[in-house]
């Protein structure tokens, strides 16, 4: 996909409608971030408005340590696809995976973003590797700790999105080889914006850049996820509650109790110690693992791959 940098656009309704995004299928999207920002369906208008801005926020999308599974979630968003959307109301001046440039325009369209008189939005996805002075990762010739700390030295706000950039995810999973560690943990900033999960519901992260575009602010947890979207446990949103209640529970997946919706906390979920918003805030507003019948693995809290694991061991 080649995404357009840096072009002046004015009207972003119609720039959408151009795309083949209907105004209906624009507002159902932005009732779904309005609903997961805790504002209720009838806020559409009040999303749209944000991310429709004349004023286009410039965002600068880095790579750490990862296997860029955010920017696949996020760009496989439907109904209207996350590229006709998002990408075309907000200015996504830097994004290594996705953006059209390469090699020396690739760089300046970076050093151009930074410095924006505007200022600019910072994600980073990825953790950040230590080892041999960050050399075990580089972009550009430089290390992905130096162009995290370069731009976020200049950032007005940043968004660390998915496992491995909020709390290290599996590249810091014992034994940990390369030393990575997280954005807020590599910056020492406790107002890093963590959206957690992997990978997470991309609603999630663009219920923060609305937050951050409306002039909210945005409560964060002990573990600076926001608490709209990481305040209850996975375990007391699940639709199958009931059957926990009840003591009910699958004894395996292929368990008449499994094909009937039971309890899968004896197979290994950890709904119960995970704080995520999954039962409500649907994948593409279809489903999300344990509908589906599978068990949470718990991917939103810190060190999952190591506390957490195996994931299907019975209890």
């Amino acid at each position: 996909m080649r995404v357009s940098i840096g072009l002046a656009k004015d009207d972003a309704e119609k720039r959408l409608e151009k795309r083949g995004v209907s105004r209906r299928d624009f507002m159902k999207f932005c009732a779904a971030v309005g609903t997961a920002l805790g504002m209720g369906p009838g806020a559409a208008g009040e999303v749209a408005a944000a991310l429709t801005a004349k004023k286009r926020p410039s965002v600068i999308y880095l790579h750490g340590a990862e296997c860029t599974g955010c920017s696949e979630a996020v760009l496989r968003t439907y109904q209207p696809f996350i590229d006709e959307l998002i990408l075309d109301t907000i200015s996504l001046d830097y994004h290594e995976t996705i953006m059209a440039a390469a090699g020396e325009a690739a760089e300046d369209a970076l050093h151009k973003a930074m410095e924006s008189p505007e200022g600019f939005v910072l994600v980073q996805e990825g953790a950040v590797p230590m080892i041999e002075n960050g050399a075990w990762g580089k972009v550009g010739g430089h290390t992905m700790a130096d162009n995290l700390k370069a731009c976020a030295a200049k950032a007005k706000a940043i968004i660390a999105i998915g496992a491995c950039a909020t709390f290290g995810g599996v590249q810091a999973a014992k034994p940990n080889p390369s030393q990575a560690v997280s954005v807020s943990e590599f910056l020492g900033r406790k107002d890093v914006i963590n959206i957690a999960g992997c990978p997470p519901n991309p609603v999630n992260f663009v219920g923060a850049v609305v937050a951050f575009l409306k002039g909210d602010k945005i409560e964060l947890d002990s573990l600076q996820r926001p608490k709209v979207f990481f305040g209850q446990s996975v375990h007391d949103q699940c639709e199958r509650l009931k059957y926990f209640e009840a003591g009910q529970f699958a004894k395996s997946f292929d368990s008449e109790e499994a094909k009937k919706g039971y309890c899968l906390y004896e197979l290994g979920c950890r709904g119960p110690e995970t704080y995520n918003n999954c039962p409500k805030v649907l994948f593409n507003s279809t489903n999300w693992p344990v509908r589906a019948g599978h068990p949470c693995i718990g991917c939103s809290e810190p060190k999952f791959w190591d506390t957490m694991t195996p994931f299907y061991v019975g209890r």
